[in-house]
């Protein structure tokens, strides 16, 4: 058989499959949709950022600056502190909420009481469906000086009360807090669902052996559970340079931005705030490669160190 024949064959065979499973490509069809209608469409509007854009010009009546707004960004004095924050409020999520979420997941694998699980697992995925305006909204009436929980709790231990949301130094603590106790719960779905697929049989056997519930946890629940680990961390080191602006939006004030501004609220103004498209655009590519260059990095080093990676 040459290879033009069996190249006929593969491909009748892979017609064959498409319409065997079209319902299912069907299913997945407003997904394709949605994504090339806002993110692959929307790439064509990356040459602003090389260009001196004007609204009334249009993007090809716009003069062509090459790398001027990427020279204004890291030549101005908001480059150091907007980078700075960004991967700051990521490093201290990825130290903290990471390993909490599975941390949680294995300790709701291990209730037996099936009542009290789902109970449980309610109570912490209903934060993620809140929108992040009630949320911003109920972080400014705990943490408000007047009639705030948090510090009245402080007045009535004899402190002083503190205004939080004006104290740089506290906003990362608030902002990870809030981020963590919204996302944390709806988190833990990916690892019980992958706690899930472990096979039964290994736990048996490990009981028959003697092996107690720790030594079950550690040779077998853990183990069972770094694939998943492994491609949630890569997929997570692909926004260390991306941050929830909306909610750094509703809580940070002028006063804070010496720790609160991030890449995010800085295009966030540049674009829509002073109407500088062209150097938000500038900015917003430059996190988008080095996000895309995190990602295959650690891709290329989880493929090398445990054979477990995205492609």
């Amino acid at each position: 058989m040459n290879e033009k024949t069996s190249f006929f064959i593969s491909r009748k065979k892979h017609i064959r499959e498409v319409v065997r499973d079209k319902q299912l490509y069907f299913m997945i069809l407003p997904a394709i949709i949605w994504y090339i209608v806002f993110l692959y469409l929307p790439m064509y509007g990356i040459q602003i950022a090389f260009k001196d854009y004007s609204v009334f010009k249009g993007i090809t009546g716009s003069a062509w600056v090459g790398l001027k707004h990427f020279r204004d960004f890291f030549g101005g004095v908001y480059a150091w502190r907007t980078i700075r924050n960004t991967l700051l409020i990521n490093i201290y999520q990825l130290l903290t909420v990471f390993p909490l979420t599975i941390i949680l997941a294995l300790l709701l694998n291990e209730l037996r009481y099936k009542k009290l699980k789902s109970v449980v697992q309610t109570m912490i995925y209903l934060p993620h469906f809140i929108s992040a305006v009630i949320v911003a909204g109920l972080v400014i009436s705990f943490l408000s000086p007047e009639a705030g929980i948090i510090n009245s709790i402080i007045a009535m231990f004899g402190g002083e009360k503190i205004y939080f949301l004006i104290k740089p130094e506290y906003f990362r603590a608030i902002y990870i807090t809030m981020g963590g106790w919204q996302g944390i719960g709806f988190g833990t779905i990916l690892y019980t669902s992958a706690l899930c697929s472990i096979d039964s049989e290994l736990y048996q056997a490990a009981s028959i052996d003697g092996a107690g519930r720790f030594k079950r946890l550690i040779h077998i629940t853990i183990p069972g559970l770094m694939p998943t680990i492994a491609i949630m961390l890569i997929l997570r080191m692909g926004s260390m340079l991306s941050s929830g602006t909306a909610t750094i939006i509703l809580l940070y004030q002028p006063i804070t931005y010496e720790t609160a501004d991030t890449i995010g609220t800085f295009v966030y103004r540049s674009g829509l705030i002073e109407n500088n498209f062209s150097l938000s655009t500038a900015v917003g590519l430059f996190e988008g490669v080095v996000s895309f260059i995190l990602v295959l990095g650690t891709n290329i080093l989880s493929k090398k160190v445990g054979e477990i990676s995205l492609w």
